[in-house]
């Protein structure tokens, strides 16, 4: 809106249709207002009884121009807030947009996420993905959450690609909310390809991905000037094959691993069994950017004792190479607030 006043309890009467004003009328309950949507041609009076304003702020969607201008100076004589909102327009053709939602902080959303939010009929949602805001993002959208947990899958992936592709050919604004980077370990290929076979358009907005702002939350570099000139980022979703962890042991630089919790024992013992030193630094850092972030510190030498009295859970981001060296000593800013946060709650 163009005014930028709190709604919280506001009278607010929205001029439109249902179609055309419902993301207004969604955005101010959200807020929330006591909302009323009348039709400009159905306009109740603006006072009532004993000459009292009937709303503290009118917000103009769509209808005849003349009444628009009447309407405006009459607000203006009562003191009345008047602001005007663009309609939703209909689309002829459905469209599918792919968004990387960052890894968790509602600040690491993208401009154009948050716009392809904004003008979405229909969210479908993943598990990592910002989701406490949904409802103000994308005001008035039918939200329909198809996260997955390890090990269930509430929607399967050909049935979350079928449910966008038959919004779209509704004729609708399908935004697919996925945590991180689509392209990044988030199938973002595939839902692609799903959309081009049924001849839906589709684009793709980026994300900020968890496996470097996650270890850069915390002071690890992925890269470092004359320590590690490359990364190298793999999922650790199922187990390595031997000549997979071969290739991994002697590849150099650092490595990223992304839902590696459960294999991490494996790994461990394929990459020391295929040369790589006991003393070479790893960290976790389990879920990033949240007030219960926790980073663990050790070496391949030492995280399979530390994996039992730690007993870390996804989603985490394990970095091992020469760069966890680089994470400041003590506390990080991150842990530091989460401790705050847990010690404020406790007491």
């Amino acid at each position: 809106m163009d005014l930028s006043i709190p709604l919280t309890g506001r009278r607010v009467l929205v001029i439109g249709t249902a179609v055309s004003a419902r993301r207004v009328v969604a955005r101010c309950a959200v807020e929330g207002a006591d909302v009323r949507l009348v039709p400009a041609h159905s306009l109740p009076p603006l006072t009532g009884r004993f000459r009292r304003p009937a709303a503290d702020l009118v917000v103009w969607v769509e209808g005849d121009t003349g009444i628009r201008a009447r309407l405006e100076q009459e607000c203006r004589r009562l003191g009345i807030w008047f602001t005007a909102e663009s309609p939703v327009t209909p689309v002829p053709r459905g469209h599918v947009t792919l968004v990387g939602g960052g890894p968790g902080d509602p600040d690491l959303m993208t401009v154009a996420g948050r716009r392809a939010l904004a003008d979405a009929d229909v969210v479908l949602f993943d598990r990592l993905a910002p989701r406490e805001d949904l409802e103000r993002w994308a005001p008035g959208a039918e939200l329909i959450d198809v996260g997955k947990t390890p090990g269930h899958h509430a929607v399967p992936q050909h049935e979350i690609e079928a449910l966008m592709v038959h919004h779209a050919l509704r004729g609708l604004r399908v935004v697919r909310l996925k945590g991180g980077d689509p392209f990044v370990f988030g199938r973002g290929g595939e839902e692609v390809a799903a959309c081009r076979a049924a001849g839906v358009p589709v684009s793709v907005v980026p994300g900020v991905t968890s496996a470097i702002s996650v270890p850069g939350s915390v002071g690890i570099p992925v890269t470092h000037r004359e320590i590690s000139r490359s990364f190298t980022v793999v999922s650790g979703h199922a187990p390595f094959s031997e000549n997979e962890l071969t290739h991994l042991a002697g590849i150099g630089g650092t490595l990223v691993v992304l839902m590696g919790v459960n294999t991490l024992p494996h790994l461990v013992a394929g990459l020391r069994r295929n040369g790589m030193g006991a003393e070479v630094p790893l960290a976790i850092v389990e879920r990033g950017f949240s007030e219960s972030q926790r980073t663990t510190v050790t070496d391949l030498g030492g995280v399979l004792a530390e994996l039992g009295r730690v007993q870390p859970r996804s989603p985490a981001v394990i970095v091992i190479g020469e760069v966890v060296r680089q994470r400041p000593g003590g506390e990080t800013a991150w842990d530091t607030e989460a401790a705050r946060a847990v010690a404020a709650f406790a007491s």
